[in-house]
């Protein structure tokens, strides 16, 4: 599925396939590997620095602000790598993967097939209960039903979850590097579990051995703390405009391809800054009508698909930055409230 449109399966005459004829015509769907190589070098180049700097640097508390720096770069090259999983960089699979395990494994420290799976399942279902793995996400709930399965501390975390959501983001780069780490072990589906495990290992020795081998331990503790919680915390950020807040649909819900995507869906409005600090994410309408589309190509496609949803009815939902957050804690808070009503557990 990330290879291909996810909606290639409707008839030559539905809604959805007359958009996706507008879009090719228009070239939207052409790789663009040159922007992705100049891409990859800044950010690559970028991160030599930054290791320059950590070194010459040496043991220092100021190295916090190097841990701060670091996290941005990383969150950066995973979503390159996530561009890579969707096959937007080139035609070749292999090609692609070879992008993926690199910026994902070797430099991120997360499992590339283990996320492929994982997102190629929430593109196919976007907030559909049962089926999306991204509103299945311990201790959060986000819908009723969740909330009131909770017990104990569970239930009570869930009353205050919108209050806590952001504090929990700051966790969210170890719980992938965890989450990794266990896929690896476990194998499960993994095509590449070998190359999977070998270069997680590169990354976590290459990563300790140079920060516990420049910083004395407890600036070593810190810059650690510092730079995931940074990382997980830019990640989290990034990813939960793009749903939370949004109509959940339940496994019987028939819409089509076309308003399923659309619908469940928010857009980040911004300018080329924008575009940049959420890489590409702040588009995510195109992407979910058309995951295997460029980064580049995103903005080009916005103005063409918001004038046929419009033509054709659909809601198409548009907002900021700092809206866009609100919304989804506003979803959660919603949610949190009604688990304490009566009749709620």
């Amino acid at each position: 599925m990330s290879d291909t449109d996810l909606g290639a399966r409707s008839d030559r005459g539905s809604e959805y396939a007359d958009l996706s004829r507008l879009v090719r015509g228009a070239g939207l769907l052409d790789r663009r590997p040159r922007r992705y190589a100049a891409r990859a070098t800044v950010l690559l180049a970028c991160l030599v620095v930054l290791g320059v700097v950590f070194v010459r640097l040496g043991s220092s508390w100021w190295q916090t602000a190097t841990a701060a720096g670091v996290a941005v770069l990383l969150a950066q090259l995973a979503f390159l790598g996530h561009d890579a999983g969707h096959r937007q960089i080139f035609r070749s699979r292999r090609a692609n993967d070879v992008v993926g395990l690199v910026c994902a494994n070797l430099v991120t420290g997360i499992s590339y097939g283990w996320w492929v799976d994982k997102h190629n399942r929430h593109h196919a279902n976007p907030n559909t209960e049962g089926r999306d793995p991204d509103i299945v996400v311990a201790p959060l709930s986000f819908t009723p039903g969740q909330a009131a399965a909770q017990r104990g501390l569970g239930a009570l975390f869930v009353r205050h979850q919108a209050a806590l959501f952001f504090p929990l983001l700051l966790a969210e780069g170890l719980h992938l590097h965890a989450a990794s780490v266990r896929a690896v072990v476990r194998g499960g589906g993994l095509r590449r579990r070998r190359t999977e495990a070998g270069l997680l290992v590169l990354h976590f020795a290459g990563y300790l051995g140079a920060v516990f081998l420049v910083l004395s331990v407890p600036q070593a503790i810190v810059f650690i703390l510092v730079n995931q919680a940074l990382f997980g915390l830019y990640l989290g950020s990034s990813f939960a405009p793009n749903h939370k807040g949004m109509p959940i649909l339940s496994e019987a819900d028939d819409l089509d391809y076309l308003r399923r995507q659309v619908l469940t869906s928010r857009n980040v409005r911004g300018g080329p800054f924008l575009d940049a600090l959420l890489g590409g994410l702040n588009y995510q309408i195109e992407h979910h009508l058309f995951p295997s589309m460029p980064r580049p190509n995103l903005r080009h496609a916005q103005p063409l698909i918001r004038q046929f949803c419009a033509e054709h009815d659909i809601a198409y939902h548009e907002t900021t930055l700092i809206q866009s957050w609100a919304q989804g804690l506003a979803h959660l808070r919603a949610v949190g409230a009604a688990s304490t009503r009566p009749g709620n557990g």
